[in-house]
């Protein structure tokens, strides 16, 4: 069967691929191959040259551009050359170096040179600073745009719903009111900060050979500084050295960066469930599609789909990341394979998470606030102004302000003017009773719509 969108077998390539496009440049097998040229040709450049290898003479211009143009060149034809060779390898790692030895071979300059191809390396040498070039340029290209976006999207209603009072409700039933947009703010503050922790994540990578000494290198060539080359290389490429090693790079950095996803993941999916809540309320509608279907039977319809969808990938994605994260911090003794395979999974948990943050993007911009539907909740919830009555109460002196507002009000609807005649009762300051008697529950919102206000301007 030939392979299209159609006949994928996981959605992130099939039904959603629209949605993860960007992210195959990244994490598809083409792009693995890239990286893993990318790699062993900066090695190459980085060896020539050095005085402890004088067989190794520095490179001339024309040597190292046409170097370069392997690196920028490298299209997916390339890739399936790279495939071909590793049809008879049967060693993906092999197969570029084999690769990339037909390349040198077309260069006069470089032709007698590629004996120095893979110099000293183990293939965990190359393949742990490919994938470290893969997730963090997948991160900062993909990613925390996305999240940028996500950020916009809700500080732009955070500020527009600043001012639109709304009844909390904590463990189910109604609690002290608060405005729509200080809701989205909380959730927006606590975002940003995961959001930080992803970005902060500096990828690590090794360069130390089979089992994380230089023995070999040490072999070819005492008087070479290998673990300082080492470490000025894999910095050349943006990324922090790690000396202690075995022979894969432990993958910590990994799970320090993945369990931050999730936790910003976590946030999104309270977020998702919330707005379905409030949609379900009445408090949101959504804008109509033209020619789009709610229900194969109810033709009136309008599901909250952007919202179950981010739910779902969000949950889809975690799972992944939670497995990657527990997976690949550990490796019997100095290697073994089982980190190879879990972590070409790393693509399909960050497509889970492009598709649940592209979704709920959409549902955001869908939204329509329903002011008055979230009034009337409001409104008939006076029993909301028992707290800043037994509060009054409790600054000057009355006996047992909690329990007497609990017996009036407890499990209870109360109207207006029966805690109107009770305020008029109590013995308190006239300027204190006439501010009771003023407040109303869409009004006792103390700084809600300031912080949502606020949210927008850090």
């Amino acid at each position: 069967m030939e392979y299209s969108p159609l006949t994928a077998i996981s959605p992130v390539d099939g039904r959603y691929r629209r949605h993860t496009e960007a992210l195959h440049r990244y994490f598809s097998e083409y792009g693995l191959i890239r990286y893993r040229v990318l790699v062993e040709v900066r090695w190459f450049q980085a060896l020539a040259g050095q005085p402890e290898l004088p067989e190794f003479p520095a490179l001339g211009a024309q040597a190292n551009a046409f170097l370069d143009a392997i690196v920028d060149d490298f299209d997916t034809e390339q890739a399936w050359r790279v495939k071909e060779i590793e049809s008879r390898t049967n060693h993906d790692v092999k197969a570029v170096e084999y690769y990339l030895a037909e390349r040198l071979a077309q260069q006069a300059e470089l032709k007698p040179l590629t004996g120095f191809l893979h110099f000293g390396c183990t293939s965990e040498d190359i393949n742990n600073l490919a994938y470290a070039l893969m997730i963090r340029d997948a991160r900062d290209q993909v990613l925390l745009p996305l999240h940028k976006d996500i950020d916009t999207a809700l500080a732009s209603l955070a500020v527009e719903l600043a001012d639109v009072a709304m009844v909390s409700r904590t463990h189910g039933q109604l609690a002290s009111p608060t405005t729509m947009g200080k809701e989205l703010a909380n959730v927006l503050a606590r975002l940003r900060q995961q959001s930080e922790q992803v970005a902060g994540v500096a990828p690590l990578g090794k360069f130390n050979g089979a089992v994380g000494n230089f023995n070999a290198h040490f072999v070819a060539s005492a008087e070479l500084g290998w673990p300082a080359l080492a470490q000025e290389f894999v910095e050349s490429l943006g990324l922090a050295y790690n000396p202690y090693t075995t022979q894969i790079e432990p993958h910590d950095w990994m799970a320090e960066l993945f369990h931050a996803m999730c936790r910003h993941h976590n946030i999104l999916l309270d977020l998702s469930r919330d707005i379905w809540g409030y949609i379900s309320l009445g408090y949101f509608g959504q804008k109509i599609l033209e020619g789009e279907v709610g229900s194969s039977t109810m033709p009136h319809k309008v599901n909250p789909i952007d919202f179950e969808n981010a739910e779902g990938n969000l949950g889809t994605a975690n799972a992944l990341l939670e497995q990657l994260a527990g997976k690949l911090a550990i490796s019997r003794w100095q290697r073994d394979l089982s980190d190879s395979t879990s972590l070409r999974t790393t693509g399909t948990a960050f497509g889970h998470a492009v598709i649940a943050g592209r979704s709920l993007l959409k549902g955001l911009g869908k939204l329509e606030a329903h002011p008055r539907q979230i009034a009337a909740d409001l409104e008939n919830a006076w029993e909301v102004l028992a707290e800043p009555v037994q509060t009054v109460m409790r600054r000057y002196g009355i006996d047992n302000p909690y329990e007497q507002l609990k017996a009036m009000t407890r499990g209870k609807a109360i109207t207006q003017d029966a805690l109107h005649a009770f305020i008029r009762d109590l013995d308190i300051p006239e300027p204190a009773r006439q501010a009771l008697l003023e407040l109303t529950p869409g009004g006792y919102t103390g700084n809600a719509a300031e912080m949502a206000r606020r949210i927008s301007q850090e």
